[in-house]
């Protein structure tokens, strides 16, 4: 089945992040031969499959060229694939299934990591979702393992079994969660076991490491979570300035308050998300502390306009909608 991707390259789904706002600037900032796509923050399903007004909200509007999956993450077959079927009402161009989320609810609930140690309940669920969504594709995302790597292999052949399109493997385990070392060995291993393409993930961390990552394991796709956050073109290459770099903060946060129902402290906070990985322009330096100790949102937001060179017209007031940021869960 077709991947409707335009390039090798992808922008990974981050629980807190890559909603709409974020998604948009950092697609609109990289051309379709340099970002191939990226997907919704899990939509977590539980017992009843999840509203179609609820999908529309996490998809959010079309605006670019580049295909946006929406995430699934559930351990209710009937529920997940009739959400699954309704994604693609709503215009999602494909639908990914989250077996690699190590939150402590989603362990509670039997759904992401938890399901790693159970390759045919994987299996299943992947079956039931690609009869659910006929001709159009059907990813997922796996981590190495639970605990450890062994079942690896089986979870890869599981996936392939169930018809998925694609197969992600977060090259970390649960247990490992989000530390630096990234073993690549596992995504060959991956790619050695199944025929589907593969997608890697995990120690990207430069523009250069999305080809070494394919041809030091054979994987078809590469994908990239906080490297992304650290310098939105990592997909491009392209080296900005600091005023660039600042203008991309800025637009984010007006974005929220426009279009994501935030107030400006909850848009600050979500600022600060990126700050704490940020490199691009070297907007930085050696002043991130700073940065992330300021609590005034105003005199955050209006430092930042200051180096975009008055790029963002205002610092909207107090009296904005708040909302408050929650927690990222980056890949």
């Amino acid at each position: 089945m077709a991947l409707p991707f335009t390039s090798f390259r992808l922008l990974a789904p981050m629980e807190g992040i890559t909603e709409p706002c974020f998604r948009d600037l950092v697609l609109a900032r990289n051309p379709p031969d340099a970002l191939g796509g990226t997907f919704t923050e899990f939509v977590r399903v539980v017992e009843h499959p999840m509203p179609a007004h609820a999908l529309r909200r996490h998809l959010g509007e079309p605006r670019s060229v580049q295909p946006v999956g929406l995430q699934l993450m559930g351990a209710h077959v009937d529920a997940l694939a009739e959400t699954a079927r309704r994604a693609i009402e709503v215009g999602a161009r494909l639908v990914d299934l989250n077996f690699g989320c190590p939150a402590k609810g989603a362990l509670r609930g039997c759904a992401g990591s938890a399901l790693l140690r159970e390759p045919r309940k994987v299996e299943a669920l992947v079956r039931a979702c690609v009869s659910a969504l006929g001709e159009h594709p059907l990813t997922a995302k796996i981590r190495a393992g639970y605990d450890d790597d062994r079942l690896l292999v089986d979870l890869a052949r599981a996936v392939e079994a169930g018809g998925a399109a694609l197969l992600t493997v977060h090259c970390r385990t649960r247990a490992e969660a989000y530390c630096e070392h990234a073993d690549w060995s596992r995504i060959a291993s991956a790619v050695a076991a199944v025929s589907i393409p593969v997608c890697g993930n995990g120690g990207v961390g430069a523009h250069a490491d999305f080809e070494r990552m394919r041809s030091e394991t054979g994987c078809a796709f590469a994908m990239v979570g906080r490297g992304a956050l650290a310098d939105p073109w990592i997909f491009s290459g392209r080296s900005v300035g600091t005023a660039e770099a600042a203008r991309f903060l800025v637009e984010y946060a007006e974005a929220l308050q426009v279009r994501g129902g935030a107030g400006i402290a909850g848009a600050a906070a979500r600022v600060k998300q990126l700050l704490h990985f940020w490199t691009a322009g070297e907007l930085v330096g050696d002043e991130r502390h700073a940065w992330l100790r300021e609590r005034e949102p105003e005199r955050l937001l209006g430092r930042l306009a200051e180096f975009a060179g008055g790029a963002a017209s205002r610092v909207p007031s107090r009296n904005a909608p708040e909302s408050s940021a929650r927690g990222d869960r980056t890949s």
